[in-house]
């Protein structure tokens, strides 16, 4: 195309400036079917649609999949070799791809030394701020750092110089933050010794009571031939040295059957295997185990700062870093800009925006301790959004999975004037959202569905946001909803007392929880609301707690195996058939000798991303030919493993096939509106929300009086939310007692009893400021949530 550069000419178009879309051609990841779209560049894009629609197909697992596979390939094969291998989506056409940023739903890594001040560069500017300006001055900026050992040594070493062998003594010291106590973890923990084993056995006869600590594996060769103690000799009868050998022994190499391998006591293997991992990330039966075994105290040492004594003793204006690092973050924003020294001015401006760029994002309330791994998932993508808000990138296409979790309406306006300055920047933003008030700021607008599952995967609206609400799809249709305050309200039959509360900011909150009715904790985001249902409600007795906790589960896992609906359909095949339930397991006996019963056969080619070939013996059934040939009611467990929960449902509700445990669970599954997705399904293809009803369905068939769920609109659409109003009223109606953290304003309207804390976040929250009916709150409106309920409802 010819261009004129001539001053008073006129120009035609650069070439380069045609290229203002994405275009998207054939996409089939996982649901989609062949999905065209166009999407414009540097504009907000918001995908809509049901959870299962094809959302995340589209937007993470094709357009930001492929930009950072491109990305990866410009690096060498050695670098690559470092880096995660990504394979190229199933897609025949993307043009027009600039860099992508993801920043999703993840929760933060679970390490039990990861803050939210060492997961942003907040708290490596504080250290250096205290290395220049602290006083007394303790060392570099790793002396206040509690990931790093003081350590020291000396001794000869050996090293060439001039063609001969010489030998000089060195010396070194490493000056680090750590409190040598509790290695910079803030707590100490006490074994319960009883826990970790039964002294009436012997160690052959199984007396170790840990999870996996099995004497019919390895650990059982280890223990019983290590030769530090008697193995046929009950444990309350060893001596004092042999005890010390099965506790605490350091790690020492031993060869048991020709192998060499290491002997460790049990208390240092837990302390590397189990208290590495922060509790809430760790599996039920071992948390149960850790819970049960180890009794974490604050470390009396550091007082839980996780600093030794000469890292706290340095000050700057009478405060140190660990005073800095417990402070809410608004106000230690306001600390550092009273720090006027010339030689450290580039640090504190980097550092201000930095924490000023949480309390611009919502976050203000927390502080640069809070370990990672207790935030949740809203919080963590906000965290992650941090170091993206200042950045000087333009032309980057930032995508987000919905953006507004765990916020409250009052907040929902600040994240939307957020994605809407990044835009500005001149990036492109793309949004997979579902609240209204967050798809009525986008330029443009991709509606997928029309169902879930096999249901969906097509484009059914595409265009401005005005379009949508005339154009008849099931969002559409929705997007103006609005739920009505209820008419009469259920009495309640009895209560739950909290006295006393003061977990996290709770500023000894005195509230009575009412039982039997569906009551909804509400409140802006940090205002005390997990901190007074999980600290002083879900861990009593009788209390059900479905949490915002991440599925975790291998490509074998499926809907079947998770919510344990496989178990009674095995048993099925097998009274069937006169057979071992075995055989009908892909684990275990039944499972295709090929493939091992993956169904597919990987081929790893190292920096490359691996492929998966489906298996030509059992042509991805997963399963031998032989036991294909047992049936059940006329289908073969290979066939069962490919119904839609719903057909399955009916399949195990009458006839030659009826069983009625497997029955109960897909009722539960279909309850929680998940009728559409397949029992064979792999866990890692499900959507943030198909994952966290399928913990809600699994945990509706335990024995509660009391069922606590937090966020459970969280990645629902609009038309699943009334689904969910309808579960949650059945529930009640069963006489359990359902207690509800959420901000979604149509949950809120439907509840009897709402408990709404505040007025703010953070210190200035932590109160109970409202409770009674949705209807006198809002006729109350003396709080944000009375305000927003108000407006919502059109009172």
């Amino acid at each position: 195309m010819p261009t004129s550069t001539t001053p008073g000419t006129t120009t035609t178009r650069a070439a380069a400036d045609s290229h203002d879309l994405i275009r998207v051609r054939g996409a089939r990841e996982n649901n989609l079917r062949d999905v065209d779209v166009d999407l414009p560049k540097r504009r907000l894009t918001v995908f809509t649609g049901v959870s299962g629609s094809g959302k995340s197909s589209l937007v993470f697992a094709t357009i930001a999949a492929e930009s950072q596979r491109m990305i990866n390939e410009t690096y060498s094969t050695f670098v690559q070799g470092f880096m995660p291998t990504l394979a190229r989506p199933d897609v025949d056409v993307l043009d027009g791809l600039t860099t992508a940023i993801i920043v999703d739903q993840e929760r933060m890594g679970a390490n039990v030394r990861s803050t939210v001040g060492t997961v942003t560069d907040a708290n490596a500017m504080l250290r250096i701020l205290f290395s220049r300006l602290g006083r007394p001055h303790v060392g570099s900026a790793q002396a206040f750092s509690f990931n790093v050992a003081s350590v020291s040594g000396a001794g000869a070493v050996s090293f060439e110089r001039g063609g001969r062998q010489t030998k000089e003594r060195r010396e070194f010291t490493v000056t680090g933050g750590m409190c040598p106590r509790c290695e910079g973890r803030g707590t100490v923990q006490d074994f319960d010794l009883t826990a970790l084993y039964d002294d009436t056995k012997t160690i052959r006869e199984g007396a170790l009571t840990i999870p996996g600590y099995s004497m019919d594996g390895w650990y059982g060769r280890i223990f019983t031939g290590c030769g530090f103690f008697d193995p046929d000799k009950p444990v309350r009868d060893f001596t004092k040295r042999e005890l010390d050998a099965l506790l605490y022994k350091e790690p020492t190499k031993i060869k048991i059957e020709g192998i060499n391998v290491t002997y460790e006591g049990l208390i240092p293997r837990i302390q590397k295997s189990f208290l590495s991992k922060d509790v809430d990330a760790m599996q039920p039966h071992v948390r149960a185990f850790v819970e049960r075994a180890v009794t974490f105290r604050t470390c009396p040492d550091c007082d839980g700062t996780r600093l030794n004594e000469a890292a706290r003793s340095s000050k700057i204006a009478g405060v140190s870093i660990a005073d800095a690092c417990a402070m809410q973050i608004n106000d230690l924003a306001g600390w550092v800009r009273g720090i006027d020294d010339p030689s450290v001015a580039p640090l504190v401006t980097a550092l201000g925006e930095t924490l000023d760029s949480f309390v611009e994002i919502g976050l203000g309330y927390l502080s640069l301790d809070r370990p990672s791994g207790t935030l949740s998932g809203g919080e963590a993508q906000r965290t992650k959004m941090v170091r993206h808000l200042g950045s000087s990138l333009t032309d980057v296409t930032y995508v987000f999975d919905e953006p507004t979790i765990g916020l409250h309406p009052h907040d929902v306006q600040r994240m939307n004037e957020l994605l809407l300055r990044l835009r500005d920047k001149g990036n492109t933003v793309l949004v997979v959202e579902h609240k209204p008030e967050a798809i009525a700021v986008a330029d443009h607008v991709v509606d997928l569905g029309p169902g879930a599952g096999s249901e969906g995967g097509s484009v059914c609206y595409e265009g401005p946001v005005e379009g949508l609400r005339t154009s008849g799809t099931l969002t559409g249709r929705h997007l103006d909803d609005r739920a009505r305050l209820k008419e009469s309200v259920r009495t309640p039959n009895g209560a739950i007392e909290i006295r006393g509360a003061s977990t996290h900011n709770l500023q000894g909150v005195d509230v009575d929880v009412p039982l039997g009715v569906l009551v909804v904790v509400t409140g802006v985001a940090g205002s005390g609301k997990s901190s007074l249902v999980h600290g002083s409600l879900a861990r009593r007795e009788g209390v059900v707690t479905v949490d915002q906790g991440s599925i975790r589960g291998s490509r074998r896992s499926n809907p079947a195996t998770y919510t344990g609906l496989l178990e009674p359909v095995r048993k099925a095949f097998a009274k069937a058939n006169g057979v071992k339930p075995a055989l009908f397991s892909a684990n275990s006996e039944g499972a295709c000798p090929a493939c091992n019963g993956a169904g597919v056969i990987y081929t790893d080619l190292a920096m490359m991303a691996g492929v998966a070939t489906t298996c030509e013996e059992c042509e991805g059934r997963r399963f031998q030919a032989s036991v294909l040939e047992y049936r059940l009611g006329g289908k073969d467990i290979s066939e069962v493993l490919a119904m839609p929960v719903t057909e399955a449902e009916r399949f195990f509700a009458e006839g030659e096939a009826r069983t009625p445990a497997a029955h109960a669970v897909l009722e539960r599954l279909a309850d929680v509106g998940l009728g559409y997705l397949t029992l064979g399904q792999p866990l890692t293809t499900l959507s943030g929300g198909e994952r966290q009803r399928l913990r809600l369905a699994t945990h509706l068939g335990e024995s509660g009086g009391v069922y606590v769920l937090d966020e459970p609109t969280t990645g629902l659409h609009l038309a699943d939310v009334e689904r969910l109003l309808g579960l949650l009223d059945r529930l009640v109606d069963q006489g359990r007692s359902v207690v509800v953290i959420e901000h979604h304003q149509a949950v809120m309207a439907h509840a009897d009893w709402i408990i709404d804390l505040g007025p703010g976040a953070g210190h200035d929250g932590g109160r109970v400021v409202f409770e009674g009916t949705p209807s006198a709150l809002v006729a109350d409106r003396s709080t944000l949530t009375g305000q927003h309920l108000a407006r919502y409802v059109g009172a």
